[in-house]
């Protein structure tokens, strides 16, 4: 059984959030689009520890069930960060997860749905391992991680939106509150728990419609709760809002019409996943 559907109201969510998509939704053209071929890396490279969602993740919507049996068909800017870097890639990103989840794992708002179906592109050490807790075990065992990216909080403002008669107007204030807190709490365990002093970046949301003064209004409310928690642990922001807006300005403000989304889908396309990457490189220091 696919997790449930994500579907957008009108063009108004605004993010790569995601909950997987049922086969019967319409295909993603995403395998030319999306495909992605590394060059070996040399003995001794360093890695990458890349936590969120399905948009690190590299989802599409819409799939045949053979694709999403194996996690290398999905490609997010975390591998082409990675191979842009030269480094190893441990994606832990779940499609579904939100900033409670993530920390809590499957306790609250059900985990990451997805990974009781289908593959992730790393192994948990268990069912009920959150996506922190795996990122600080990693953390404390692996050698020669070199960068941290986290991207939460989407899914957080999409249950809001399903859950309130207001599609969580009156909520906003408190939810963008509770995402930086939880973020923040992330962050501060990923240096303490976790004993890492490398560069952190945390990047925020675009919007699919840029026109659509509601969403934006709430997709920077909640892209500044994330700020506001990556500056307030030394952490440096990338943000997927203004790598996305000036391309999606020629078309009218429309990501989908920019080639920056996917048709009929929230996630972004191969061009989409690049500027990510871009904007995760230009943050990350020195």
């Amino acid at each position: 059984m696919r997790s449930r559907v994500l579907r957008r109201v009108g063009a108004a969510v605004a993010v790569a959030v995601c909950l997987v998509a049922t086969a019967s939704c319409s295909s993603s053209t995403g395998s030319a689009d999306d495909g992605f071929s590394a060059s070996p890396l040399p003995a001794g490279a360093g890695s990458y520890l890349a936590l969120g969602d399905s948009l690190p993740f590299g989802a599409r919507d819409g799939e045949s069930d053979d694709v999403y049996a194996d996690a290398a068909n999905f490609v997010g800017y975390p591998e082409l960060v990675g191979e842009s870097r030269r480094l190893h890639v441990l994606n832990a990103a779940c499609p579904g997860e939100t900033t409670d989840s993530a920390a809590a794992g499957p306790v609250r708002d059900g985990g990451c749905p997805y990974r009781g179906s289908h593959p992730l592109h790393v192994d948990y050490g268990s069912a009920a391992e959150s996506q922190l807790a795996y990122a600080v075990r990693t953390l404390q065992q692996e050698d020669g991680i070199e960068l941290v990216t986290l991207q939460l909080g989407a899914n957080d403002l999409l249950q809001c939106r399903e859950n309130t008669a207001d599609q969580c107007e009156a909520e906003l204030g408190t939810l963008a509150g509770t995402v930086q807190a939880n973020v923040s709490t992330m962050l501060g365990m990923l240096r303490d728990d976790g004993g890492y002093d490398g560069p952190i970046v945390v990047a925020t949301y675009y919007a699919v419609d840029y026109a659509d003064a509601p969403a934006v209004a709430q997709m920077r409310a909640l892209n500044a709760g994330i700020t506001a928690a990556a500056q307030a642990n030394g952490a440096a922001v990338a943000s997927g809002f203004d790598a996305f807006a000036p391309v999606a300005a020629e078309s009218g403000g429309d990501a989908t019409e920019a080639g920056l989304v996917l048709p009929n889908d929230i996630h972004p396309t191969r061009q989409g996943q690049q500027l990510m990457a871009d904007a995760v490189q230009a943050a990350v220091p020195g």
